[in-house]
């Protein structure tokens, strides 16, 4: 609610002057006695106190009429949301590598596929405005799920994913390849891949630049992420002895995955551990962000008639009391 003209309102400091002068005001007629102990003994008539309900309608009065007069008004506020958001797929590994347990989280180790799947958990939290989809790879891949804006629905996907579940190869060129297969017909404002992998291309029939430049050529950007620590990187192996950490060499390829990031205009990050994991997708998440626009739409409907009603009823009343039960003989 709102006044249109507000600065009326002003005008109701008037109104305790009124009031004051009435009450300095002689009422009263002057008779001359020779005494007026008698007077005094004789109790005041109630209707002398209730002819000063006269000034109190009329002050009613004139404070309706201000508030008729700033015009008070009731408004319905209408808000509309038009997003612009982006298409992001993203292309997880879940080769036999993702054990290595180079990754810790609260000082556990835990392996890399676990660490990733929280923090792309938090990263998709955080799209409200964008669909997002998911494919995963090793030797094959499949979309894990389709673009959606059901983010919950995403996440029982991403909490499903598992080491092995496409084999345990490295098929990066068809993890872009199916990838883009789902982005490419799409109209968005941005389209997007964010493929992270610790390994390099050893299967699948389409090579990574050649799935990079069928990117490009539909305006997908692609951000590559290699995961890992460089040289050998502990694995928990069952031995004769019980579960024992292993050091194998890992084979991150960060020439191909930045090659890639180039060909799209993408950019190539290393998450080493799970900190800078975190950093990377935050940064991504700031680099791609949605536009949204907000649009506020106001409609008031004028309400100064019931004071005014108010204002003339009082008005009203006065004049009737004042010429009936107050009326003052000349």
């Amino acid at each position: 609610m709102r006044f249109e003209n507000s600065w009326l309102l002003l005008l109701g400091l008037v109104i305790p002057l009124i009031i004051y002068h009435y009450l300095k005001r002689d009422h009263g007629t002057r008779l001359k006695f020779p005494s007026i102990s008698t007077l005094k003994r004789l109790e005041t008539s109630k209707s002398v106190y209730l002819r000063h309900s006269l000034i109190v309608l009329r002050s009613l009065c004139l404070l309706f009429l201000v508030l008729a007069m700033a015009r008070p008004q009731s408004g319905k506020k209408t808000t509309e949301i038009v997003t612009e958001g982006v298409d992001i797929m993203l292309v997880l590994d879940t080769s036999g590598s993702m054990q290595a347990l180079d990754f810790k989280v609260d000082g556990k180790r835990i392996n890399r596929l676990e660490v990733v799947k929280k923090v792309v958990a938090d990263f998709i939290a955080g799209r409200k405005n964008d669909r997002l989809g998911m494919v995963v790879f090793a030797d094959q891949a499949f979309t894990q799920c389709p673009l959606t804006l059901d983010h919950g629905v995403m996440l029982e996907f991403l909490d499903k994913v598992q080491i092995g579940m496409a084999g345990d190869g490295t098929a990066i060129g068809s993890a872009i390849g199916t990838a883009v297969k789902r982005l490419k017909d799409i109209k968005a404002k941005s389209k997007l891949i964010i493929l992270l992998t610790d390994g390099r291309n050893n299967s699948g029939r389409l090579s990574p630049e050649k799935a990079a430049e069928i990117a490009r050529k539909y305006g997908i950007k692609i951000y590559t992420i290699g995961a890992g620590t460089k040289g050998q990187a502990p694995f928990l192996v069952n031995t004769f002895f019980g579960p024992q950490y292993v050091y194998q060499q890992v084979d991150l390829d960060e020439g191909t995955l930045k090659q890639i990031a180039d060909t799209t205009d993408g950019r190539y990050f290393s998450a080493t551990d799970t900190e800078s994991l975190k950093k990377i997708y935050a940064r991504i998440d700031k680099m791609e962000k949605s536009q949204v626009k907000v649009k506020e739409y106001m409609e008031y409907n004028e309400l100064f008639c019931w004071p005014l009603l108010l204002a003339l009823g009082f008005l009203l009343l006065e004049i009737v009391l004042a010429n009936t039960r107050f009326r003052k003989i000349p």
